[in-house]
């Protein structure tokens, strides 16, 4: 079985554009997961079907800790599943899930694949991630390194379309739940990378509308964009790094108070819930 999951927030019109996009692109047994994380929304459980499952968070859990609750689901239910995590507005436009279950019984080894993302002009969004660890260094690869392969490995993969191969972890693979939002699929890649998984991507193809929801609240978008930068940072390299690092965050924050005075107040709160939650001794 085939389960995608993704993450309700105000955005159950995005949701039924990706499952009719699934609908649209498959002839084989799937179920569609979402948790949902705005309990006043009420339009999310008009696509409640036999195929699509709605469990309901307590509060906004934010992405990774809400992806933890439908894996623990999953995983209870099938151990062996493929999970497609994918955006709310993210949605397919061939036949991609008919290709998933052949290409892992000839890659059993991958643990974590990628897709391709565009844009719906177009452009390429993502193809793949790299981590400079003596640098700290977040890379967002704009192409395909050789297409002449059936998959690239790579230091992580966007969290907007991942799918975990389940066969490969002895136990339920889950997000850090120290991050709200952003980040947490590097950081999960490189966690799972560090213990023998090989994270790679291929050239399965998903469009997406960039931030068509983080985008409603720019404040917010980067306060927890920040924060989960620096404690990634944190996490994969060196004191003396992370503090380099941090020095330019503080700048960007001052120098964009006059220019983009929002996202300058954002960057200067993360930093902060930074400090607060993360201070170093």
């Amino acid at each position: 079985m085939i389960y995608f999951l993704t993450v309700n927030y105000y955005s159950a019109n995005l949701i039924s554009k990706l499952i009719n996009s699934i609908h649209k692109t498959s002839n084989i047994d799937y179920k569609v997961i979402i948790i949902n994380n705005s309990l006043d929304d009420c339009d999310i459980d008009n696509l409640k079907t036999e195929s699509v499952l709605i469990f309901n968070a307590e509060t906004n859990l934010g992405f990774g800790c809400a992806c933890n609750l439908g894996l623990k689901w999953i995983y209870i239910q099938d151990p062996q599943a493929y999970i497609w995590i994918i955006n709310p507005d993210a949605y397919l436009i061939d036949n991609t899930l008919d290709k998933v279950q052949p290409f892992f019984e000839l890659h059993p080894e991958i643990s974590i694949l990628g897709t391709l993302i565009y844009t719906p002009t177009g452009e390429v969004w993502f193809a793949g991630g790299r981590f400079i660890a003596k640098s700290g260094a977040i890379i967002t690869e704009k192409k395909l390194t050789n297409i002449d392969v059936n998959y690239v490995n790579c230091d992580w993969i966007s969290g907007c379309s991942l799918i975990v191969n389940l066969n490969n972890f002895i136990e339920c693979p889950h997000f850090d739940s120290a991050y709200f939002l952003y980040y947490e699929d590097v950081d999960f890649c490189l966690r799972y990378a560090s213990q023998g998984h090989i994270v790679a991507i291929n050239n399965f193809l998903v469009l997406h509308e960039p931030s068509s929801i983080t985008n409603r609240n720019i404040f917010q978008k980067i306060r927890f964009s920040t924060y989960s930068y620096l404690l990634t940072i944190d996490k994969y390299t060196t004191k003396f790094i992370f503090n380099i690092r941090l020095f330019f965050q503080i700048l960007k924050a001052i120098l964009g108070i006059m220019l983009k005075p929002q996202a300058a107040l954002g960057k200067i709160c993360g930093i902060w819930d930074y400090v607060i939650k993360n201070c170093r001794n």
